[in-house]
This record gives structure tokens, sequence and C-alpha cells, in this order.
């Protein structure tokens, strides 16, 4: 029996299967609970593919590897974003100014934040690089991470604690605020919690949804631009 499950760890199939059923449960669980914001499908789906991978003592490598069609296709997934921004693009025009700033604000702060806690916490500098990208994507946060030396299973995880956290907070942050308008909701939540926070925008408003993904495109290109320039900054403070 051990020899089989060994043998059947080392296929694809098992990780695909685990992580689409992880997911599928944990938006079960989602509607279940009214859309309660700490049992987002993403939080819930890592908790059990993380706990079924330390039960079974499967390295990240192994599963990183056997899910590596589902890493091709977020490239997909977010090119096809763009059908809801070209719904709101008469908008997107004429807040070209404010949406400037905020990207410009949001992605310093984010990977100024990200390494100088992390430095203030005597963090290595292998850690340092690879929570800074922690506000982007996955396929533009990994390879920039490794670029300058980082962890890219970290930098992975450092992306989708910010996802989930952005998702949980936002919408205390927002009330606290008082903004109502989604579509400042929308971009704030794309720019902090990328994907995980698009996804979310997406299900309240299509407005939300829209501005969301464009934030998270923006930030994008914007962190691979502004993350050499922040790690220059911080190689010359160490």
């Amino acid at each position: 029996m051990e020899r089989f499950l060994t043998v059947l760890g080392q296929g694809s199939l098992p990780w695909l299967a685990l992580t689409v059923g992880a997911y599928l449960l944990g938006v079960h669980v989602y509607k279940r609970s009214n859309f309660h914001p700490l049992l987002v499908p993403v939080f819930t789906a890592v908790a059990l593919v993380v706990a079924v991978l330390l039960a079974t003592g499967t390295p990240y490598a192994r599963y990183r590897e056997g899910v590596q069609w589902l890493t091709f296709l977020i490239g997909p997934a977010t090119v096809a974003l763009g059908v809801p921004l070209y719904s709101q693009r008469q908008r997107i025009v004429a807040l070209w100014r404010p949406i400037s700033v905020a990207l410009l604000v949001g992605c310093v702060v984010g990977l100024v934040g990200a390494m100088g806690i992390g430095w203030a916490l005597g963090g290595s500098w292998e850690t340092l690089v690879s929570l800074a990208p922690k506000s982007a994507t996955i396929p533009i946060a990994l390879p920039m991470a490794e670029r300058f030396g980082g962890e890219p299973s970290l930098a992975a995880v450092a992306v989708a604690v910010t996802g989930v956290a952005g998702v949980m907070l936002s919408v205390a942050c927002m009330r606290l605020l008082r903004i109502t308008d989604p579509a400042v909701h929308g971009f704030a939540l794309g720019l902090t919690a990328h994907a995980i926070g698009t996804a979310r925008g997406l299900q309240i408003h299509p407005t939300m949804g829209a501005f969301a993904a464009l934030a998270m495109g923006l930030n994008g290109v914007a962190t691979a631009v502004a993350m050499p320039l922040v790690v220059v900054l911080f190689e010359w403070l160490r």
C-alpha cells in the first residue's frame, strides 16, 4: 500500500485533483457560511492542501511540479480580465490621474514596506527579496524574487497570504473609511490583493472586478519596474 501511494504521488493527477477538490470544497463552505470573509475559498483550500502536504511529507517543489498545468493557466486567465476592463474603459480614462497616483503610492509602499519590515526584524537578504513582490500576481512575483536571489516558494507563500489577508480586511477597511464606490474598492483590492482580490471583486460587483483587474495588471508592471530600484536602495543601506 505504501509503495502504491508513493508511485501515485509521483504523478500530476493526484495533486491536480487535490487542488481542484480543495477549492471546490472551499467554495461550498464559503457559500454555506453566507460569504464570511474569514472563509474565502483560497484560504480554506490552501489550508487543506498544506495539511495534506505536511501529513504526507511532500515537499513544495514536488507539489508545484504536479500542478504546473494550473500555474500555466494563470497567464491566460489574467489576459481574459481584459473583458471587464473594456466595459469600464470610459471611466478608466476619466480617472487616469487618481489611478496613476494610487498606483505609484501603492506599489512603492508595498515594496518598501515588505522589505523594510523584514529588514527591521533581522530577515536575511533572501527573505527580503522574496517578500518584496508580495502584492504582485504570481507570474510576476516569482521570477522577480528569483532574479534578485529570493526563494520562489517563500515568494509564493507571501503572495498567497497577502491576497487572502487583503480580501479579509478590505471590507472592514472600506467601512472604516466610509468608501462605497465600487471602483475605489476594486482598485484597492487589485492593488494589494492581486488575483485573489480581483476574483473577490468580480463576485461582488462588475465595476469592482474591472478596477481590481486594472490595478492588478498595472501593479504587476509597476512592480517589475520599481523593484530593481528598491532593491538597489536596500543594498546600499545594508
